[in-house]
């Protein structure tokens, strides 16, 4: 990793080198720009998610050269996708495409690690363990920087022409800069997951009863990130004292199969768990600053969306920031809310658990429909960033 060293000036700061934030900080970097790339966290570290990455997401790995990087953590393919409703058992193949012949659920461990990798090798400066103090402004009021703090206490000012902010669903970025709330939705689910070892690779396996849903995801080195939902008013009762067994649970309530398959697997670790929050759809920029991923945009993970979203709008952010986008960032902020606001409402309605398993079957067709429009809109050009580090 380079350290902030030299230049206290940059054309961008990025704050947040997870996902959106470093992969954003790598597409500028490679167009000629003068990032900088920080975080709070340590380098590699790990962070509550899905892991499931959809077409979108692989393709934007791929066409950024960035997709054998992550393969080398252990990422398993995934060729098809698994969804019961109640007793009824859907399969759905996952079709080669550009060059993608399968999907991927790599660790967030990994997937980071890779792309903040990548930004370092584009050119960008990347700091970990460095926090966002508060944003600089000139005279008119526009932000024009930073104030940054080290772990030892120690400020550095850094001026940029834009400050990103890429520092998930409870931005600080968003909140000093005071982002308005474009539409915000209550609805939310509550979920327990863990990593088990000795689960077959089936594919993304989504599981659904009445109020209820689960799922196992392969993921890095034959394990699988396996997780159950629910309404946050039912979770605890339906928990118990022994998450392990209120996992098992909830798995019953949507196959008995897929039940018997968990309780002969082996936890790794311990399980976690996550109330949920209610989404929102920020204000996508400002006067020298803009949001990309949960900053901007925060949706219950459901529906599994979160990190192709978030690859999403650092490919967006980076044409419009170096030319091949028209209209700049309002053109960014109107491409990404036009993407964006079927799938908020559409996860919302999944999150509240209002629907029959039969209404639930044609959201989720609603869903493919949207994911893809989505591609499509994405890659009708070739991205200009499709070549590798």
């Amino acid at each position: 990793m380079r350290v902030i060293s030299g230049p206290r000036r940059y054309d961008v700061v990025v704050v947040g080198a997870r996902c959106a934030g470093a992969a954003t900080a790598m597409l500028l970097a490679r167009g000629g720009a003068k990032v900088l790339l920080i975080d709070r966290d340590a380098y590699g570290a790990d962070t509550l998610s899905t892991h499931a990455l959809m077409r979108t997401s692989v393709s934007l790995l791929s066409a950024w050269g960035v997709l054998p990087a992550v393969l080398e953590g252990g990422a398993q393919p995934v060729r098809r996708t698994l969804i019961s409703y109640g007793s009824q058992r859907i399969e759905v193949p996952i079709k080669p495409s550009r060059g993608v012949d399968a999907l991927y659920a790599p660790r967030r461990t990994t997937l980071d690690a890779a792309l903040a990798d990548a930004a370092t090798a584009a050119g960008a400066d990347v700091a970990f363990g460095v926090t966002l103090d508060h944003l600089k402004h000139d005279f008119s009021g526009q932000v024009n920087g930073v104030v940054l703090r080290d772990r030892n206490g120690k400020q550095l000012v850094v001026r940029a022409d834009l400050v990103i902010g890429a520092d998930g669903r409870n931005s600080t970025v968003a909140r000093l800069a005071k982002a308005a709330t474009l539409k915000a939705r209550p609805e939310r689910t509550a979920c327990v997951y863990g990593y088990f070892d000795g689960l077959s690779n089936n594919g993304y396996e989504w599981l659904y009863g009445v109020g209820v849903g689960a799922g196992m995801i392969p993921t890095d080195d034959g394990r699988h990130c396996v997780f159950g939902l629910m309404a946050p008013d039912h979770f605890k009762a339906a928990i118990g004292d022994d998450p392990l067994e209120g996992l098992a649970r909830l798995f019953d309530r949507c196959s008995p199969e897929a039940g018997a398959r968990l309780r002969a697997a082996r936890l790794e670790g311990r399980l976690r768990k996550f109330g949920g929050a209610p989404g929102h759809l920020r204000q996508a920029h400002g006067r020298g600053w803009a949001l990309v991923g949960d900053a901007g945009y925060f949706k219950d993970p459901i529906t599994a969306h979160g990190i192709t979203d978030a690859l999403r709008d650092a490919e967006l952010i980076a044409r419009a920031l170096l030319g091949s986008s028209p209209n700049g960032l309002a053109g960014y902020g109107a491409t990404r809310d036009t993407l964006s606001l079927p799938l908020f409402d559409l996860t919302s309605k999944i999150a509240s658990f209002d629907w029959s398993l039969e209404e639930l079957k044609a959201h989720h067709l609603e869903l493919n429909g949207i994911m893809k429009s989505e591609h499509a809109a994405l890659f009708e050009a070739e991205s200009r960033f499709a070549t590798a580090a």
